[in-house]
């Protein structure tokens, strides 16, 4: 099953060049934040490309890590998603 969303929704919602931002949900344990901000660097040409910020849930099992970044084209955003879902200890993807 494709979970991300696809390239000619994501062209008839956004315009390429352009922000798209993305939040991922996990565990707070083991780095997640690490591993999300690297799988989505992986995807991009500079870092500069990558502004994130994070927060934790009230009880600290859970943090969001929600991304702005800088892309290109559907492709490209569609590339981040794949990587992003295989992240370990990632529970949620939006």
């Amino acid at each position: 099953m494709d979970y991300r969303p696809s390239q000619e929704l994501l062209e008839s919602t956004h315009t390429f060049p352009g922000v798209y931002r993305i939040k991922a949900i996990g565990s707070a344990d083991d780095a997640f934040e690490a591993r999300v901000v690297a799988a989505v660097a992986s995807e991009l040409a500079d870092s500069s490309e990558l502004d994130y910020s994070v927060r934790s849930t009230p009880g600290g099992r859970h943090v969001a890590v929600t991304m702005d970044i800088t892309v290109q084209s559907a492709e490209q955003v569609r590339a981040i998603y794949a990587r992003v879902h295989q992240v370990p200890g990632l529970t949620l993807l939006f």
